[in-house]
C-alpha cells in the first residue's frame, strides 16, 4: 500500500476506519522542513517496541525514536555510519497494545517530541539538518494517521 496515495485535507493522511499500515514501512523524499511538526496516531503491537526514524536516509538517522516495552524505558539516538550516545528516558505512556498518539517537532535545537499524557522529551539536533527527507517506522507500530504541519 503506498501512503502517497492516502493524502486527504491539508496533506493529512488518514486511513480508512480499521484500516492501518503495519509496520515496517518507510518514505523518502520526504519535505519536513524546520519548524514542522509531525503527528503520528497508531496501535502498538504485542511485541517488545517499536522505532520512528526521520533523517536522510536508513544510514544517516537525525532521530531515532525507539520505545522498548521489554525495558520501560524510550531510547533516542542519531546515526551517522555509527550510532550515536543513546538519550534514554524512564517515562513510558505506551504499552503493547495500546494507542498511540505522539508529535514530533523539529527545530534548530533539535526534536521536541510530545506524547500524549503531555511528557515531553528533548533530542539534540546533532548533524544540524534543516532538511528532513526520510521516514521509517520499524517493528510493532501499526500507523492509522499521520500528517507534517
Amino acid at each position: 500500500m503506498s501512503l502517497s496515495a492516502l493524502e486527504g485535507a491539508e496533506g493529512e493522511r488518514d486511513l480508512r476506519p480499521r484500516e492501518k499500515v503495519p509496520g515496517n514501512f518507510e518514505i523518502v523524499n520526504m519535505d519536513m522542513k524546520l519548524g514542522s511538526t509531525l503527528k503520528i496516531r497508531g496501535e502498538a503491537g504485542r511485541g517488545v517496541g517499536f522505532a520512528l526514524n526521520l533523517g536522510q536516509g536508513s544510514s544517516k538517522v537525525d532521530l531515532h525514536f525507539n520505545p522498548r516495552f521489554h525495558e520501560s524505558v524510550i531510547v533516542c539516538n542519531s546515526l551517522d555510519g555509527t550510532w550515536g550516545e543513546e538519550q534514554r528516558d524512564g517515562h513510558m505512556c505506551f504499552s503493547p497494545g495500546s494507542e498511540v498518539k505522539f508529535t514530533v517537532t523539529f527545530d534548530n535545537d533539535g526534536f521536541k517530541v510530545k506524547l500524549s499524557d503531555g511528557h515531553q522529551l528533548t533530542f539534540p539536533n546533532r548533524m544540524g539538518h534543516s532538511h528532513l527527507s526520510y521516514l521509517s517506522i520499524q517493528g510493532g507500530l501499526s500507523i492509522t494517521s499521520f500528517k507534517i504541519d
